[in-house]
């Protein structure tokens, strides 16, 4: 099993909270960590926060041409990657069915499934000929229990719910065809919501109930790496109460 200082993990996402938070715990943990962002300034900025050798790029999850163009770099500077933790997504919600917008959908598919099979697609290699490939994407609670007021945002956990599954699907019968143990796995880790310290600050005066701090996640995360993929594959892992 290769140690974490010969592994390279890529979080997406890497300029909010979570992102940072995540990017810091491997770190950490002795892992090579790339973090990817669209706005230069901000992931820079992310990078330096989570600490010293994390290193931060930019590229536009959500067009196909610019995630093979960011393997390309990182094969090159780095060789192939082992692990993505996809922490791309958003929210959007609305009053009821009728006043659920097309735009709020756009955004929503664009954040949460288009970037996803993007980055699942042209990572896929990688991930399945790696001896601990992981990838983990974060979903919410609230796909357990949908309501009309949450239908768009609730349909798109839905939809990358399902395509994580169904990759964990592919990264056994990779190994099954290959007669090789399984490495790699595919997992979701559910969550009612993130919070941080810069939230909780800023509010004082709420206590969020149920909330997983992104210090949390970010354990949950590293904690990956320590469990067989067999265990894993395919989990839907709650780190809500």
């Amino acid at each position: 099993m290769n140690k974490p200082d010969e592994l390279n993990v890529l979080v997406t996402g890497g300029s909010g909270p979570s992102g940072v938070a995540v990017a810091k715990a491997l770190r950490e943990a002795g892992f090579r960590v790339f973090t990817v962002g669209s706005d230069k300034a901000r992931i820079d900025a992310a990078a330096a926060q989570a600490g010293g050798g994390v290193t931060p790029l930019v590229c536009d999850l959500a067009d196909l041409a610019d995630v093979r163009a960011l393997r390309g770099a990182l094969a090159d500077a780095a060789g192939p990657i082992d692990a993505v933790i996809h922490l791309v997504g958003g929210w959007r919600g609305a009053k009821g069915i009728p006043d659920q917008s097309d735009a709020d959908w756009d955004f929503l598919e664009r954040g949460a499934i288009t970037t996803l099979r993007n980055v699942s697609r042209v990572f896929y290699d990688d991930l399945a000929a790696s001896s601990r490939g992981r990838f983990a994407i974060v979903s919410s609670t609230a796909v357990e229990n949908p309501t009309a007021a949450t239908a768009s945002y609730v349909a798109a956990k839905s939809a990358g719910e399902t395509w994580t599954v169904a990759m964990a699907d592919g990264l056994a019968r990779s190994a099954a065809s290959g007669g090789r143990d399984l490495h790699s796995a595919a997992v979701v880790l559910v969550v009612k919501a993130l919070v941080d310290a810069e939230l909780r600050k800023a509010h004082p005066e709420r206590t969020f109930p149920g909330a997983t701090d992104v210090e949390d996640l970010a354990a949950a995360v590293v904690g990956l790496f320590s469990r067989p993929a067999a265990e894993l594959n395919g989990q839907r892992l709650r780190l809500a109460p």
